[in-house]
């Protein structure tokens, strides 16, 4: 077997700038929209909720390269920057001619990328002046990242974790308030929103929708707080391509360049942050590098969705966002992939897709799993059930790659471990894991309701 190879840059690699994709797209993502007045919503609109600077950089669409501030990048050599790893140990299992590497994000304090992007949202914040902040998690990888990045910057933050994963990933609770934030499950009885779903549904388990429902109506009702969001808006995507620029490097080093690259897809952050950079090749003419988001059979917004405005929220309490969406009204099934449970997509995917730009594939939880468990026996990493995703569809292309008898180069984000999550596995384990596909008939009814 080749001997297993890492490539790491030095705390003076790590980046300076983000990227910011929309500045080179052809076709600019359509504008938010204020749901009242079907006016495209301006920086300034979105101040009430969010810090100013994170909204100026949410309606950016000219300016290629942002700025990160010294005093987050000095927080980002807390961890960064991330190694880049070629799957020696995965291509040997699957005898395949495809070189495989994957960029482990899984490294960071928190156990996953969700810190890139929450160590600028509290500074800006901080910066602002606020002192109270909100959020909701799915999973809890966002709400743990939120919370070390609050307690860092001195901020107090209350996040509203979606039902059905504060039952099943109680360590991730007891991280987000070891590092001294309130977790409150969702839906709940202390917002008007959460207490309407519960009177509906009494047995509802939540969903993301929900949950952002009650941070936004806290926020909007706590004074000195802001709300902060950690996936599918543009700002979020930008953060996150620390990940991929870091990879382009490091693909230098390795001497190599993908064929595909590949992340798992919930609203769009570590998937944003794996391509973005190498996609801005492909849209000038450079390369023709493929981009493939891996989405749970059970949530499919990109592959079965409808690009159309809708809430990022079930409430309708959010601006209306230009998405591919299975209807803000959609409860996904209780999979363990908590983070990939959403609706919607970002708007910048969204059009990229719609543009052709990207591909989309839809994985059964099972599949999903079983890719997993091989990848934590032939690389010692125990991925989380989001990232399972990517490796699947790792699996998927490199199979392919041997099918045909040609080598091609794969690149997958490892957006996060899964050590908190040993109880999903358990249950894969026991045989007592399902899968669970949406019809087209329930799909078709929860989008009539938009």
């Amino acid at each position: 077997m080749e001997k297993r190879k890492k490539f790491m840059l030095q705390e003076a690699d790590i980046p300076t700038q983000w990227y910011n994709i929309t500045a080179d797209m052809k076709n600019k993502p359509q504008p938010m929209l204020n749901p009242q007045t079907k006016e495209p919503l301006k920086a300034e609109d979105l101040y009430p909720l969010f810090a100013e600077e994170l909204s100026r950089q949410e309606v950016n669409q000219t300016d290629a390269w942002i700025d990160i501030p010294e005093e987050v990048r000095e927080k980002y050599k807390i961890y960064r920057p991330t190694p880049l790893v070629r799957a020696t140990g995965l291509e040997k299992a699957l005898d395949t001619p495809a070189h495989i590497y994957f960029k482990n994000e899984s490294v960071s304090p928190v156990g996953s990328h969700k810190l890139n992007s929450a160590l600028p949202q509290a500074y800006y914040n901080k910066m602002d002046g606020t002192t109270n902040i909100t959020t909701e998690t799915g999973a809890g990888q966002w709400g743990t990242a939120l919370a070390f990045a609050a307690k860092t910057f001195g901020l107090e933050l209350a996040v509203y974790m979606v039902k059905i994963s504060y039952e099943q990933k109680p360590y991730r609770r007891s991280l987000m308030q070891t590092w001294g934030a309130q977790v409150i499950a969702s839906p709940s009885m202390s917002t008007k929103a959460g207490r309407k779903i519960i009177t509906d549904h009494p047995n509802y388990q939540g969903s993301l929708g929900t949950a952002i429902s009650e941070a936004i109506e806290l926020a909007m009702q706590t004074p000195n707080c802001k709300y902060t969001l950690g996936s599918v808006l543009n700002h979020v995507a930008l953060h996150q391509t620390i990940i991929g620029l870091e990879a382009e490097k490091q693909m230098e080093m390795a001497g190599e360049y993908p064929d595909v690259v590949i992340g798992c897809f919930g609203g769009g952050s570590n998937f944003s942050g794996i391509t973005f950079p190498f996609l801005r090749h492909n849209m000038l003419g450079k390369k023709n590098t493929r981009f493939v988001a891996a989405e749970p059979a059970s949530c499919p917004k990109l592959t079965r969705g409808r690009f159309q405005y809708d809430f990022g929220d079930e409430t309708g309490y959010t601006p209306l966002i230009p998405m591919f969406t299975l209807g803000h009204k959609f409860a996904p099934a209780n999979i363990h992939a908590g983070g990939l449970r959403y609706h919607g997509a970002g708007s910048i995917v969204s059009q990229l897709l719609k543009d052709g730009l990207l591909e989309a594939t839809a994985i059964k939880q099972l599949e999903t799993f079983e890719a997993g468990v091989l990848f934590a026996q032939t690389e010692g990493i125990v991925p989380a059930p989001e990232s399972t995703h990517a490796i699947a569809a790792a699996i998927r292309e490199a199979n392919q790659a041997k099918e045909e008898g040609k080598s091609k180069v794969i690149l997958f984000n490892l957006s996060g471990h899964g050590l908190i999550d040993m109880s999903a596995y358990d249950q894969y384990l026991a045989g007592d894991l399902t899968n669970h596909e949406v019809t087209d008939e329930e799909i078709s009814s929860i989008l009539a309701q938009n």
